[in-house]
């Protein structure tokens, strides 16, 4: 199971309508690593500033792994952190996280990262099996 969804969000969910903050919350006590790594990486680009923020360490174990999985896989965990915390996300492999700003001027930079040049340049022989 991805999500740890307790009775009442599955009640709302149940209903029609589902409060997207509960939704998040949900996310990040179910999702704790992939959690901390957006918002790391959040606070990096608020801090560094520049085009965008990322992560090349491979996680530390496989449950961490398999949490950026499916926080990034789900369009609609992804689509929430990325309404929540105000950017784009981007992932390449089985560990590299990239947030972008919202602001167009990123988006050169983010076609670069989630191209096929930039997917086949991040590519190493340890990370074959991630």
């Amino acid at each position: 199971m991805s999500l740890d969804v307790s009775p009442a969000l599955l009640e709302q969910a149940e209903r029609g309508e589902v409060d997207e903050a509960e939704f998040v919350d949900c996310v990040r006590t179910s999702l704790p690593y992939a959690w901390e790594m957006v918002s790391s990486l959040v606070a990096q680009l608020k801090v560094d500033g520049g085009e965008f923020a990322d992560n090349q360490t491979p996680p530390p174990n496989e449950q961490a792994r398999g949490q950026l999985l499916r926080a990034l896989a789900s369009d609609a965990i992804r689509g929430a952190l990325q309404r929540h915390f105000g950017v784009r996300l981007a992932f390449q492999n089985c560990h590299r996280v990239a947030v972008f700003p919202l602001d167009p001027a990123a988006d050169d930079r983010l076609a670069r990262f989630t191209s096929v040049r930039g997917q086949l340049l991040n590519q190493s022989p340890e990370l074959r099996d991630c």
